[in-house]
Order: structure tokens, then C-alpha cells, then sequence
């Protein structure tokens, strides 16, 4: 069982009391980064330039992950490659976007050692092709290779008060959400046809009970996230399914059940 460790969950100096409990079951920053990165394919890649000299050099790449290691196909050509193939210290950088806001968006900073991978790719190669089949046009080429970053420092950042320095073995132990394909519909749907449950579901669970509206914000294998319009404004609520859950069908059992669950509570 997994809480919470988001700077927002707690109240502190002025902060207003929050309307849920701060023990909810939620994903850990490590599984929070590892989903995020999972639905990327393109970042930019950091090295140390060679002229001029130790200057930060910024690259876009395409980008694949193998067991949480970035791996990326460059050419011999590329300006990264001849840096790396001088220093191999190098960070890769993953953004989402779709915030009107481009800092509420979740990014990851991953830092260790990238260096090319022996033989034919293995592994690493399998990753990248999957992600890129259209590489596999030049991935054979004499001037191709395939590079791995060895992950061993990993900055996450969810947006405006969620943040932290990942440990190295909490990012290679967790595993990406299993609802993050999925998420955006589920959330559109009941923000679209069950809005009255929403609204249940802060009155009967949460401290939010004098709301006038609530919609769905986030979900995953543990929960979900909701925004309650308050008195004082909109206010945050996360309440736990209770087991985790794999599958929009699961979610929908767990909602339902929820669902009775806060009408035989509330009368």
C-alpha cells in the first residue's frame, strides 16, 4: 500500500485543511515518473559538449525505455554521439503537455551514463524498434547504433507542488500505471454522465460535503482525483477504490460500487 508524498497533501502554515485523507492510498512519485515516461517518445537529450568546451549541449531524440533505461538510435554523425562518445555523462529530459498552463505539466529529468550498447542491441534494440518500427529502415546502417542511459538520478516534477528526487531502485521497481492509455476516457465519461456522482462520492468519503459540484481530474490503479467547487473555491478530494484495479472494467466496478456504497451512507 502506497500514500501519498506530494508537497500540495500537506497543509502547512496557512495552508487550508485538506478534505481528504492524507493516508490515501495513491502512486508513489517513482510510479508516477515511470508512467509518465512510458507514453513518451521523444525528449531531449543533454551532453557535454566538446567545443565549446563542458557547455550543456540539448538534442531532440526519439527515445524508447528498456526496463526504465532510456535508449535511443543516433547516428555517428550526430553532435550527442561525438559528446558522449568524449564524456558519457548525459541527462534526458520528457515533458507531456496539455496544460493551458505548460508548468502544471508532469516532466521527468533522468541522469547517468549513456554509453552504446555491444552486439546487435538486445534488449535495447527490441525497445526501440517497438516504439520506432519505422527505424528499423536504418537502424542496420554502418553509421547507426543504438545508446542506453544507465538511469542512475531521476528528478520528477507532476506540476505546481509535486516534486522530488526519485531513488535509483524505487524508479527500476515500479511499473507504469496500468490505466494511463486509458484514463482520459474514463475521466471524460464520468465527468460527462455521472457528475451527480461526484458529487456523492465527495459527501459521503471526503470532508467536502457542502459542494456544488464536482468533476473527476485523475485516476488510477489506486484511486482518483476529483475537483469539489466549494464556498471558498475549487478544492481537491482523492479517494481510494478499494483494491487496486487494472482495467476501465474494474474502474467501472469499483465507481459502481462506490456509488451504493455513498447513496446507502447518505440516506
Amino acid at each position: 500500500m502506497t500514500t501519498t508524498n506530494d508537497a500540495h497533501a500537506r497543509p502547512s502554515g496557512d495552508a487550508p485543511e485538506l478534505l481528504y485523507d492524507v493516508n490515501v492510498p495513491t502512486p508513489t512519485h517513482a510510479e508516477r515518473a515511470r508512467t509518465l515516461v512510458a507514453q513518451m517518445t521523444t525528449g531531449t537529450l543533454c551532453t557535454l559538449a566538446a567545443e565549446p568546451e563542458g557547455y550543456p549541449y540539448g538534442s531532440f531524440v526519439t527515445v524508447a525505455f528498456d526496463n526504465g533505461n532510456p535508449v535511443f538510435l543516433v547516428s555517428t554523425l550526430a553532435e550527442h554521439t561525438r559528446n558522449l562518445q568524449r564524456d558519457p555523462r548525459a541527462s534526458l529530459l520528457v515533458a507531456e503537455g496539455g496544460s493551458e498552463d505548460p508548468l502544471a505539466n508532469g516532466r521527468v529529468t533522468l541522469l547517468g551514463p549513456c554509453s552504446q550498447v555491444d552486439g546487435d542491441g538486445g534488449s535495447a534494440r527490441a525497445a526501440f524498434l517497438a516504439t520506432h518500427p519505422n527505424a528499423a529502415y536504418y537502424a542496420d546502417f554502418r553509421d547507426f547504433a543504438f545508446w542506453q542511459l544507465r538511469v542512475e538520478s531521476i528528478r520528477y516534477i507532476g506540476g505546481y507542488g509535486r516534486m522530488s528526487w526519485v531513488e535509483a531502485a524505487d524508479w527500476h521497481m515500479a511499473e507504469p500505471d496500468p490505466l494511463a492509455a486509458s484514463a482520459a476516457g474514463v475521466i471524460a465519461h464520468m465527468n460527462d454522465d455521472h457528475a451527480e456522482a461526484m458529487v456523492l462520492y465527495c459527501k459521503a468519503f471526503s470532508k467536502a460535503t457542502d459542494i456544488t459540484a464536482a468533476s473527476m481530474t485523475g485516476v488510477d490503479r489506486y484511486g482518483f482525483e476529483m475537483s469539489a467547487v466549494t464556498a471558498e473555491g475549487p478544492r481537491p478530494v482523492r479517494l481510494a477504490f478499494a483494491d487496486p484495479v487494472g482495467t476501465p472494467e474494474e474502474v467501472r466496478a469499483a465507481l459502481v460500487a462506490m456509488l451504493e456504497d455513498a447513496r446507502t451512507k447518505l440516506g
